[in-house]
Formats: structure tokens, C-alpha cells, sequence
């Protein structure tokens, strides 16, 4: 165990070994060891000091330290900086993320962690991170932060797992998004010239399919009016787009369609959908804009087919095993708009309901004078 020395203040100071360090000369260019062809390495110390000048500020020092000690004993990732934390965290992980989260995991690392990404992991307190979150939070919207916080802290867990971060995040905003109507999905439905951008438009609001899952279809996935979903196409970080296993487990889901888009999906063979997810949106938007039609997002079909099984009263289990939802705490929070917007059509047929009674009860009274 490392033993304190009394300095000349009269305090305690008690030095251990924490890592070692590339040597570089003054210059900057590394030193290097001409036995092994390999650069030097200097050892870096932690010093901990008691101003205690007693035997007890003796005790007080060499305690921190062996505590210091300890804990690197215990932790070995203790000089990795965030960003090599964040680094190797993505790295490990890249076996069995999505190729879509693998390149969100990237560019959040390159664009995001540049305030607290020469910390050292044993150097980052809660204060850091909530002065980095903060922030953040004056750019970027809530759950974008929520996000990348989310990355730090699943870094955390694997490299730190006796540091518990508290912080406080920002509070999330209800989406304001616009669930198209019935006569809207018509109205665009007719306008639409591309046979594969409306064979998607129909996949999606009629069955909840997303856009990877819409690309990855083949005329195998078709059994009867049955539409076997099984598989999803994403992009990789140097933009190839691949088939992957769908978003989660619950996303593995079968899918009955009326006849009339059945018809259409028999009449192709190998790809149903010749398009990639990007050239959906892309076509998707345009066709929008050529239309007198409020601005909504392809994903918002979904939005559609949710709120039309909600408003023939199908129990949200049916509802989540259609759309491949994971909980029914996904699909009531990303949904609840839905919900919403549903309710405020019942609470205006009720007032022209009571509107109604209230006419008639007058009409019947002035009969009765």
C-alpha cells in the first residue's frame, strides 16, 4: 500500500499509480524505444491530499488512495477518454445492432460528444454531464436529446458501472403531427401515378407496414392474403443498403390484406416494391405537394392505421401485434394524438347531439304555448 509523506505545508500527500501515458518530446513528436521499435510509455500518478497536519491526515490520505486503487483495480477502462469509451461501446456493439442504429450510433459520436469527449471516464461527474445536457437542449429538441444522453449512458454501464448518473432532462414536447382522414388517404390514393409508391402507400396505411419492411417484401413473404413480415432494408454507414432482421422481435408479424392489394402484390414477382426506403419518402413528399393536401409524412400512415383500428374499437393487443409495436407504452405514447384527435370527433358528435335535444325540447315547447 502507498504511503503518505509529509510536505513541508504540514500537510499529508499520498501518491499511486493510475496509468501510463504515450512520451512525447517537447517538439511533439513521440519518443520511441530503440529496443522494442515501440513508443515510451511515463507513468501518471494520482496524488491525495489531507491538510489534516495530525497522524489522522496521514490515515485520510493513504485511505483516498487506497480507495483510488481499488476502484481501478476494479475497473481497468479508468483512463479511457468519453469519446474512446463511446468509441469502443459502438465498436462492440456493431455485431448486433441494426445497420441503421450502428450509423446513428456514429454520426451522434461525432456530432454530439465534443464537450465532454476528452473527460476521462474517472474524471466525468454528474455536474459535466448536466451542464453537457443542458446544452444540447438549447439546440436540439427533447427526444433527440434523450437519445443521445441514451448512448452515454449505456457507454456508462458497460465501461462504469459504479458511477450513477442524475441529471435531469429535458422535458418532452407532444408531437404535433397530422393523422390523415379517410378522404385524404383517397385523395391521395388517385393522384398517385407510380404504381410502387401506391403499392406502398397501401402496404403502409392499410397494414402498418414501415418503409424498410415495404422494400424487403418479395413475392415469397405472400401466402394467400397473407403478407409474411420477416425481414427490413437499411442503409449502412457507408450507404448500402442492405437486408437486415426487422426493428425487434415483435416486428415479425403476419399481416392479412383485402383482395383488391393482393391483386396487386400477385402480379409481381421477386421484389413487391422496387423502391428503397429514401426513394419512398423522396416520392412520397412530392406527391404530397402536388396535392392540396396538409402535409403529413410517409410514417404517418401508421398514425392512419392506428387510428382506424382504434375507432372500430379493436383492443390495442390486436393493435400491436398488426403493427409490430413492442408495448402498448409505445403505441401510447407515439400515438396518443391518435387518441386524442379521436376523442375530439366523439366530444363534437355529443355536443350535436345534446345541441339537437336542446332544439327539439324548445320546438315542443313552443307547441305546447
Amino acid at each position: 500500500m502507498a504511503t503518505a509523506k509529509k510536505l513541508p505545508s504540514g500537510s499529508w500527500r499520498c501518491q499511486v499509480f493510475s496509468h501510463y501515458e504515450p512520451l512525447f518530446s517537447t517538439d511533439g513528436s513521440p519518443v520511441m524505444d530503440p529496443k522494442t521499435g515501440k513508443q515510451k510509455q511515463k507513468r501518471i500518478y494520482e496524488s491525495f491530499t489531507s491538510n489534516d497536519p495530525t497522524a489522522r491526515g496521514k490515515k485520510e490520505a493513504e485511505l483516498l488512495a487506497a480507495q483510488f486503487s481499488l476502484s481501478k483495480n476494479r475497473n481497468p477502462n479508468t483512463s479511457l477518454t468519453v469519446r474512446e469509451a463511446v468509441k469502443q461501446y459502438i465498436d462492440l456493439k456493431q455485431a448486433v445492432l441494426s445497420p441503421t442504429t450502428y450509423k446513428e450510433y456514429r454520426c451522434v459520436e461525432r456530432l454530439y460528444f465534443s464537450k465532454i469527449g476528452d473527460v476521462l471516464l474517472k474524471d466525468l461527474t454528474n455536474p459535466m454531464i448536466q451542464a453537457w445536457v443542458s446544452s444540447l437542449s438549447t439546440q436540439k429538441a427533447p427526444k433527440t436529446v434523450k437519445n443521445i444522453y441514451g448512448l452515454l449512458t449505456a457507454v456508462l454501464d458497460m465501461f462504469m458501472p459504479e458511477f450513477r448518473v442524475r441529471i435531469n432532462l429535458p422535458k418532452p414536447k407532444k408531437a404535433q403531427l397530422h393523422v390523415p382522414s379517410d378522404t385524404e388517404i383517397k385523395e391521395l390514393l388517385n393522384c398517385l401515378e407510380n404504381e410502387d409508391l401506391k403499392l406502398a402507400v397501401l402496404l403502409a396505411a392499410f397494414g402498418t407496414l414501415r418503409r424498410g419492411e415495404i422494400c424487403a417484401l418479395t413475392s415469397d413473404d405472400i401466402h394467400g392474403n397473407t403478407v409474411s413480415v420477416n425481414k427490413s432494408m437499411a442503409k449502412t454507414i457507408d450507404g448500402t443498403w442492405v437486408i437486415k432482421q426487422p426493428k425487434t422481435y415483435s416486428s415479425y408479424r403476419n399481416v392479412e390484406y383485402p383482395d383488391f392489394i393482393i391483386d396487386m402484390v400477385n402480379k409481381k414477382k421477386g421484389r413487391i416494391v422496387n423502391l428503397n426506403p429514401d426513394q419512398i419518402t423522396n416520392r412520397f413528399c412530392k406527391a404530397i405537394r402536388k396535392t392540396d393536401l396538409p402535409h403529413f409524412r410517409f410514417h404517418d400512415l401508421r398514425h392512419y392505421a392506428a387510428s382506424i383500428m382504434h375507432a372500430l374499437g379493436i383492443p390495442d393487443v390486436y393493435i400491436m401485434q398488426r403493427g409490430g409495436w413492442s408495448s402498448d407504452a409505445t403505441l401510447k405514447s407515439i400515438y396518443r394524438n391518435v387518441i386524442d384527435e379521436e376523442a375530439v370527433r366523439f366530444n363534437q358528435s355529443l355536443i350535436q347531439h345534446i345541441n339537437s335535444m336542446q332544439h327539439e325540447m324548445q320546438h315542443e315547447k313552443k307547441k305546447a304555448l
